[in-house]
């Protein structure tokens, strides 16, 4: 199936008192490949400002921008029409033995190393063995993200941006950051390299032609098997028409969407919307 999509990100900061300068990185502009085509994609602030483009080291596109102005607002939106289907089944399984070559280690080791989001952790890592034992590396990308999903219950509220797989996985709960961090610490403790994706979730799957609906900032993962694909933990389903993806990286860090510093100000206060229009 083929949808094009509309998707507004919205993002404004309120300022007790005035912000004198600011330097920011925004990361919202969606990836091109074979199951997505971007359209067109624009990114304006209030107050305005000059973005300069860039491609991270990941192959994310960065638009940066700065204030010298005193400011007690400042609105970052982002806009894009992007043209999606659903993504085709892996053609490739990699054998266990082809994920321990020397070859596929140098390639991918950035997605099999330890992080702060995705630590090191003996009792996940045995969950992970258990369900590698009798399963090709594909069948076990399946059988960890099924697993996480069963193991967490989604909730907003118990984990917060700084949040670890760990942390998640002890409270039990957790949002979608946590379910794909969960997801990467066990599938990286069975030696598959696997990376975090961040994008757009349309959360309608029967949404009507012109149709706009609340939409999700959402993340999920992709393995790499022979080749790369993704799987979304948290609704226990493949990447379809309904995921837009804009970054990947190691974890969240490589991947948030706005990040900057700033001088003055106090007591921000954050507004974050998304919309969603099925064109066709």
């Amino acid at each position: 199936m083929n949808w094009r999509l509309r998707v507004v990100h919205t993002t404004g900061y309120r300022y007790a008192t005035a912000v004198t300068q600011s330097y920011n990185e925004a990361r919202l502009t969606p990836r091109h490949d074979d199951r997505q085509n971007l359209m067109v994609a624009r990114l304006e602030t209030v107050p305005a400002t000059r973005a300069y483009k860039y491609t991270d080291y990941w192959g994310t596109e960065v638009n940066s921008f700065d204030l010298h102005t005193p400011h007690t607002e400042l609105k970052v939106i982002a806009a894009s029409v992007v043209e999606t289907t659903d993504q085709t089944a892996p053609s490739v399984d990699a054998t266990w033995s082809q994920l321990k070559s020397p070859e596929v280690l140098d390639a991918y080791a950035e997605y099999l190393e330890w992080t702060s989001y995705v630590p090191k952790h003996r009792e996940l890592a045995a969950i992970a063995r258990s369900l590698r034992k009798g399963r090709t590396p594909q069948e076990t990308v399946l059988a960890v993200s099924e697993r996480v999903h069963d193991m967490l219950t989604y909730q907003r509220g118990t984990t917060g941006v700084h949040s670890s797989a760990v942390d998640a996985w002890q409270a039990g709960e957790g949002v979608c950051q946590d379910y794909a961090h969960l997801t990467l610490a066990m599938l990286r403790a069975v030696d598959v390299p696997a990376r975090y994706v961040s994008g757009y979730l349309h959360t309608k799957p029967d949404a009507a032609v012109g149709e706009t609906v609340v939409g999700e900032s959402h993340a999920w993962v992709e393995a790499w098997t022979g080749e790369w694909w993704g799987f979304d933990p948290t609704n226990d389903i493949p990447i379809g028409h309904r995921h837009v993806w804009v970054a990947t990286g190691r974890d969240y860090g490589d991947v948030s969407p706005l990040k900057g510093i700033y001088s003055g100000g106090a007591a921000t206060a954050i507004e974050v919307t998304v919309d969603m229009t099925r064109l066709a």
